[in-house]
């Protein structure tokens, strides 16, 4: 099993930033790939927001790219998520995600808050 804990979220007015951790434990050999999804309101589904590979290949949703950042310390087996000019659609619970390398395990994180006011 792999626990993933994040931290970072709160509140930021339109423009500010605001930088998000995940930090992985447990089975780390189980993942490879690492990232965030975001869901913007209860019932809605998660969407992607970026992930990055092991060898530090980022991948970006198009809405979040040229304003926010992925990065990770495979040492401390964590991931990054910085995020600048902040905008009120960017509002949403932030969940960190690893999908397992067996492609059939994916894992989750309970989710941190990021509310952007206008």
């Amino acid at each position: 099993q792999v626990r993933l804990v994040e931290s970072g979220g709160g509140l930021v007015q339109a423009g500010g930033s605001l930088r998000l951790s995940c930090a992985a434990s447990g089975a780390i050999s189980n993942i490879n790939t690492m990232g965030w999804y975001r869901r913007q309101a209860p019932g809605k589904e998660r969407e992607l927001v970026a992930t990055i590979t092991r060898a530090d290949n980022p991948n970006y949703a198009d809405a979040v790219k040229g304003r926010f950042t992925i990065s990770r310390d495979n040492a401390a087996n964590t991931v990054y998520l910085q995020m600048d000019s902040l905008k009120p659609e960017d509002t949403a619970v932030y969940y960190c995600y690893a999908p397992g390398t067996d492609a059939l395990s994916v894992y989750w994180g309970r989710g941190t808050q990021v509310t952007v006011s206008s």
